[in-house]
């Protein structure tokens, strides 16, 4: 069993129904989740609380637009250690860095695949060369040019 199999909780189909309104528009209130789930609002309270308690939800947050928050560049960037040694500790030196907004460990010919936001080539650059002198790495980079689609 993986990590992911032992920590899994049981969900019927009213929490899964909470948890795909909730992913879609964070901001929905009880009394229409109650409604999607034909609960009543303290039982819809309880399981959305219930769901937090768990750790299945473990936050809301705002859905934003990058171009007009100034941010339109998006970028992935793979990531192989020059040295094996130093791949453990490669996500934690990275953790901080303006501009990533994520960090995964991925299979195939990286160990890492970071997804990054800047407002600018030219600051993509520069978080390139922040990468360079936190950790030694070879990199890839490919630009997003346009999203589809994000869940």
């Amino acid at each position: 069993m993986t990590d992911h199999e032992t920590d899994a909780c049981v969900l019927d189909s009213k929490d899964r129904i909470i948890l795909d309104s909730l992913e879609h528009d964070g901001r929905m209130t009880l009394a229409q989740l109650a409604a999607a789930t034909s609960l009543s609002v303290s039982a819809t309270q309880s399981r959305v609380q219930k769901l937090e308690h768990k750790g299945v939800i473990t936050g809301y947050k705002a859905i934003l637009d990058h171009e007009k928050s100034g941010q339109p560049v998006s970028a992935y960037i793979s990531l192989t250690p020059l040295d094996y040694a130093e791949a453990p500790v490669i996500p934690e030196k990275l953790r901080d860095v303006d501009g990533i907004i994520s960090c995964d460990a991925v299979s195939g010919s990286s160990n890492y695949l970071l997804m990054v936001r800047v407002a600018s080539t030219r600051e993509l650059e520069t978080l390139l060369n922040t990468i360079h002198e936190a950790v030694p790495v070879s990199t890839d980079t490919t630009m997003v040019l346009r999203r589809y689609f994000a869940k």
